[in-house]
């Protein structure tokens, strides 16, 4: 059986919107948004996470949605699936078919809603990681599942399972990314999980991040975090500086409604997002609409 790289994830990954249209998937808007990624020379595309609506979309739709996008991104850009879920018996199943789907990894997050002991969710990722030899990054998000993976708890599960390669850190906190990267294998990745925090985030020890900006502004993003990287660190901070109204406005509400009003202003697909999300509230999109304009959108 084959082994995951040892190289440690770096560099810019989106984390796709699933455009719809009546109800449906969009396929077609999907297919363009992925192309526009490849050409604007991202490293990865994340399909299904949060961005994606995943706890909206059937098994069907998830699944499909994943084979849309290896199929369209053929091998030029990495395909991370999301797979988790509260279930982990379900986060199992969808990594498994995500596999047999062309995925080259998985993003799965940690069991929301159940609220697990750290030894729980030690548990969960150890069936993920002994299901599939695949690599697979981690997701901390405290704010939408209610638990946390303890610093301890990745270091333990790093140790044990080579094939968990990352952690996507989005639990508002550069202390955290602090006490990660001291607790972590070098060949451990750490990846930011809000915009906004990409830079202090690399600064102390990120290799790159999961985006919903780059939906709107990959080749943006991606030139920061390849400028920081190579070590042009103030012009990285300026970068950084004249996009964060960008970063800001794009959470004024729930991930992903602003992101999609964005791309839905600039034609490219609709707003349609699912309930229980609705569309952009009137005062927040006066909002969004002026940053929008300020970067000639």
């Amino acid at each position: 059986m084959s082994s995951p790289t040892s190289a440690p994830c770096q560099g810019t990954y989106t984390a796709l919107v699933t455009p719809f249209r009546d109800g449906l998937v969009d396929e077609a808007a999907y297919a363009r948004l992925i192309e526009d990624q490849i050409a604007a020379g991202i490293d990865g595309l994340i399909p299904v996470g949060t961005t994606g609506e995943s706890a909206t979309l059937s098994m069907e739709e998830h699944l499909r949605v994943i084979e849309l996008c290896v199929q369209v991104a053929q091998k030029r850009a990495k395909v991370y699936a999301g797979t988790g879920s509260n279930s982990t018996a379900e986060a199992v199943y969808l990594t498994q078919e995500a596999k047999k789907l062309g995925a080259d990894g998985f993003l799965i997050v940690s069991p929301y809603y159940n609220k697990p002991s750290q030894a729980g969710i030690f548990a969960h990722y150890s069936a993920l990681a002994e299901a599939t030899w695949l690599p697979i990054i981690a997701y901390n998000v405290p704010g939408r599942t209610g638990m946390e993976i303890g610093v301890d708890t990745m270091a333990s599960l790093a140790l044990k399972h080579p094939n968990i390669v990352a952690i996507k850190e989005a639990g508002g906190s550069i202390e955290r990314f602090s006490q990660l990267r001291q607790a972590l294998p070098d060949e451990v990745a750490i990846l930011s999980g809000d915009d906004s925090m990409t830079l202090p985030a690399l600064a102390v020890g990120a290799t790159g991040v999961i985006s919903v900006a780059s939906n709107l502004i990959p080749k943006q993003v991606g030139d920061m975090v390849r400028t920081f990287l190579a070590g042009r660190a103030k012009e990285a901070e300026q970068m950084h500086r004249k996009y964060y109204p960008i970063f800001r406005d794009l959470f004024i509400e729930a991930n992903p409604v602003p992101v999609k009003t964005a791309l839905a202003r600039q034609g490219w697909m609709t707003d349609e997002v699912r309930l229980p999300l609705v569309p952009l509230q009137p005062a927040n999109r006066d909002r969004l609409e002026i940053v929008l304009k300020q970067f000639g959108f």
